[in-house]
Order: C-alpha cells, then sequence, then structure tokens
C-alpha cells in the first residue's frame, strides 16, 4: 500500500489529522502508531497559546463543531519535548501542522521546524491576518500565496498548505500557493458552523460559530479535492468526514495521493489502524491492485 506523497514515500495513505491525535505519543497506548502513513501534529504557533474559553465542542447531525483555539505549548516546547516523545515511540513520517497570526510568525514557526525532526512542513492558512482586517490568510489567493511564498524562501523542506474551504473558489486559492512553490495542498480544514441550544437559544460553544467537521462534510471535501486536482499538479491530502477503507479510495479517486482522519479519531481512537487493516480487504474486493494507481481515476 506504499504512496508517494511528492518525494516523500509513505507505507500507507493514511493519517490522523491535525488536532485529533494529540502529538501522537499519547496514542500509542491503544495500539503500534508505526502502522500509520504519517502523523499530522497537534497545530503549533510560534508562542504557548491557552486556546478559547469553554465549552469549546458541541455535537451535532452529522459531526461536530470545536473552537479549540490553537491550544498548544509553542514551537520551543515541540520540538524540545514533544518530538523527543514521539520518537521513543514512532520512527516514521511527520508533518508539522503550523499556524500564526502574521506572516512574521508563519515563517518564524516554520523556520524553526525545518531543522527540527520532522518530514513535512503543513501550513494551516485558516487563521486570521491580525495585520489584514482579520480575515483568514485562507480566504485571499493573494494571501495564501504571500504565506507560501514567505515560508518557501526559509525552508529546505517540504510545504503543504492546509486550505480553507470556506472560500468561494478553491482552485483559485490552489494555484496560487502551487505559483508560489507549495510543494503540496492538505484539502481541506474544517467549514464554518453553529450549534444553537434550544433550551436556551444561544449558540453552545463559547466562540458562537467554530469548524464544523464529520461525515457530513465528506461530500463538499471530496468535490474540493477533485477541482484542485484538475487546477493543480502538486500531490493533494485529502481531509473531511473520512471514517472508512471505502471513503479513502473515494478521495484517491478524486485525485487525492494520501489522506487525513480527523473527528473519527475522537469517536473511536482505533479508527486509523481499522481503516488501514480493512483497506486491503476492500481493494482485493474491488480489484485495486495498488492504491497508488488509482488517484485519479474519477476524471475523465
Amino acid at each position: 500500500m506504499k504512496m508517494m506523497l511528492g518525494k516523500v514515500e509513505l507505507p500507507n495513505p493514511i493519517i490522523p489529522a491535525s488536532g485529533t491525535f494529540g502529538f501522537g505519543y499519547e496514542m500509542a497506548k491503544w495500539y503500534d502508531i508505526n502502522c500509520l502513513g504519517a502523523i499530522s501534529l497537534k497545530g503549533t504557533t510560534l508562542n504557548a497559546r491557552y486556546g478559547n474559553p469553554l465549552p469549546r465542542i458541541a455535537e451535532c447531525e452529522g459531526g461536530l463543531l470545536n473552537c479549540i483555539g490553537l491550544q498548544n505549548p509553542g514551537v520551543d516546547a515541540v520540538i524540545s519535548e514533544e518530538l523527543p516523545k514521539l520518537k521513543e515511540v514512532y520512527s516514521g513520517v511527520k508533518l508539522a501542522n503550523i499556524s500564526g497570526f502574521s506572516i512574521e510568525e508563519y515563517v518564524e514557526t516554520a523556520r524553526r521546524f525545518d531543522t527540527a525532526d520532522v518530514d513535512i512542513l503543513e501550513i494551516n492558512v485558516s487563521c486570521p491576518n491580525v495585520h489584514g482586517g482579520g480575515l483568514a490568510f485562507g480566504a485571499s489567493a493573494k494571501a495564501a500565496g504571500e504565506v507560501c511564498a514567505s515560508v518557501k524562501r526559509v525552508c529546505k523542506k517540504p510545504v503543504f498548505m492546509k486550505l480553507s474551504p470556506n472560500v468561494t473558489d478553491i482552485c483559485e486559492i490552489a494555484r496560487a500557493c502551487e505559483a508560489e512553490g507549495a510543494d503540496g495542498l492538505t484539502i481541506t480544514n474544517t467549514l464554518l458552523g453553529m450549534v444553537i441550544d434550544p433550551r436556551r437559544g444561544k449558540p453552545i460553544v463559547s466562540t458562537k460559530m467554530a469548524g464544523f467537521s464529520g461525515p457530513a462534510i465528506m461530500p463538499v471535501s471530496l468535490r474540493m479535492v477533485y477541482q484542485a486536482y484538475e487546477a493543480v499538479k502538486i500531490p493533494i491530502i485529502g481531509a473531511g468526514g473520512i471514517r472508512t477503507a471505502d471513503d479513502v479510495i473515494c478521495y484517491l479517486s478524486a485525485g487525492a495521493s494520501a489522506v487525513q482522519v480527523g473527528a473519527h479519531n475522537l469517536v473511536d481512537p482505533m479508527a486509523c489502524k481499522k481503516i488501514i487493516d480493512d483497506l486491503p480487504k476492500k481493494m482485493a474486493e474491488y480489484k485495486i491492485d495498488s492504491l497508488q494507481s488509482i488517484i485519479g481515476r474519477a476524471h475523465g
């Protein structure tokens, strides 16, 4: 089930999504995490962040909302404390998921990770640009491209841009990132949603609106992967609503070279392992010789 993610080889296409798997080592008590294709680390910022006030999570039909607020210990603590703990139990591919509130923050955090024990820099451009009116970097092709170009100038490791689905045209933003040197894309992050408590008539999470993830968003994310595959030549990691081996095959068929499993890890800590174990059975059932061979087969 080996897959190529650009120049990086994965043993299989299954990657736990950032924010749903901690820093990886926490999950080693459940199973041998070396079976994973890769791990996307918990989102990291330049400085430590407490995150948003409680409550931060609300369940809803077809998924859940979260407004964790990028709680993390900061890049230096991740490199000096979290990565060594992960190395004790995991020897595979690691994606450093990077967030920032200015281009300077993205650049400095990426620069520090570039010399650390990670393989890919995954740049989350769903964060608000505090110097640009609060609009998320990923909402604008120009802003997303500027982040990508700035990070590429200081980093040697592959840079994958994690795009926001809360846009009019995902292809415009994908092309802008490719033009500025992105080595790949992750599509997509959470949709913007809201849950209201009918008894109180008030939003449940503290931020009122929050990131919506889970199986209900898969048709939207799958469509965006399909569109982006036709718009760019760089590899795509598909993400959004994945629960089963069948879901993985759908994403690869749409054009993804690997996938990230997110919210379902919170439902079932064994989710990624179960999908990996089930993939060979589905390949045999559908007469698929290699997963690499089905990438993009939904086109044409």
